[in-house]
């Protein structure tokens, strides 16, 4: 049974004419990725002026970037510098897992981040009530249940397709869609199964963003102070840009119809939100926030006097 070989990743150096290029260009992204949400973790748990619930949640948003790029990035560049593009079928399903499990409670996160700023904005004099300790941990801990929850029902029933196909999976890692295609049995009842899973997914998180947002425009809206407004724009839009390109290339890679796939789009798009997400994110929580800013330089400054 084909399930019990290896499968082989074509990845897309095998695509570029300069794959030396490209590697060092994946592997710079990467060190960015890992250093600038660790920096972002550290500061916000370091930082008595950072220990608020939005923080907390940002800081969860950095682990989860930092552990799903670094399931499929590390593989990708060892494979291209040793010459092997091979992965084991248990390989490939731990893979699929924790990618499943990571970017389902990602999708969960940001609602519940959304859901953080609607309370903050909309009810300000309860804001300390409604989201103490508690509800936090709460909150992040059903993110990751629910994530898990992803993994657990689909890479199980995945990887014991019998794959009479070719091996070569046309990915830089084990994606479910590309794995998939591999197969030589009927998969249109489990597509449509795993479609509707997938709305599942989308249409809860979408719901709670979709309706905290709204509130808080209502709020903002009626606000007599410039500089409030202003405020609470700027916070939202941040988290607004994440949930824009996170959700964007989720909806394209798991809901379109396949007659819009094609492997090069596929990898195009699983690059974007697997590789470039993970830097951009703490880029876009950092840079427009006084807050963290400030706590940068207060760190840096510290360092700057002890060596000093």
């Amino acid at each position: 049974m084909r399930f019990l070989l290896d499968f082989i990743l074509v990845g897309f150096f095998s695509q570029s004419k300069h794959p030396a290029l490209l590697c060092m260009v994946i592997f710079v992204i990467f060190l960015m990725a890992l250093s600038g949400n660790s920096i972002l973790i550290l500061l916000i748990h370091s930082n008595a002026h950072l220990q608020t619930a939005m923080y907390f949640f940002i800081s969860q948003l950095s682990l989860m970037d930092v552990m799903y790029i670094s399931v499929t990035v590390p593989k990708m560049l060892m494979d291209q510098v040793m010459g092997v593009n091979e992965i084991s079928a248990s390989e490939c399903g731990i893979q699929m897992f924790l990618y499943l499990t990571l970017v389902g409670s990602e999708f969960f996160l940001l609602a519940a981040m959304a859901y953080d700023r609607y309370v903050a904005i909309c009810h300000p004099l309860r804001y300390s009530i409604l989201m103490n300790h508690r509800v936090c941990h709460l909150l992040v801990s059903g993110c990751w249940f629910l994530g898990s929850v992803d993994g657990f029902m689909l890479t199980p029933v995945t990887m014991t397709f019998p794959f009479c196909r070719s091996r070569e999976i046309h990915h830089f890692f084990c994606e479910v869609p590309a794995v998939m295609k591999l197969s030589c049995s009927d998969t249109s009842l489990y597509e449509t199964l795993m479609y509707l899973c997938c709305v599942l997914m989308l249409l809860i998180p979408v719901t709670v963003i979709s309706s905290s947002y709204l509130f808080i425009l209502l709020t903002i809206h009626r606000m007599n102070s410039a500089e409030g407004r202003k405020k609470a724009f700027t916070t939202c839009s941040s988290h607004m840009t994440v949930v824009i390109l996170f959700f964007g290339a989720a909806v394209y890679t798991y809901m379109l119809p396949s007659s819009y796939h094609t492997p090069e789009k596929d990898m195009l798009v699983s690059v974007f939100y697997t590789i470039l997400t993970p830097v951009l994110n703490p880029l876009i929580y950092s840079l427009r926030n006084k807050d963290v800013t400030g706590a940068l330089k207060k760190m840096l400054n510290m360092g700057s006097v002890t060596i000093l």
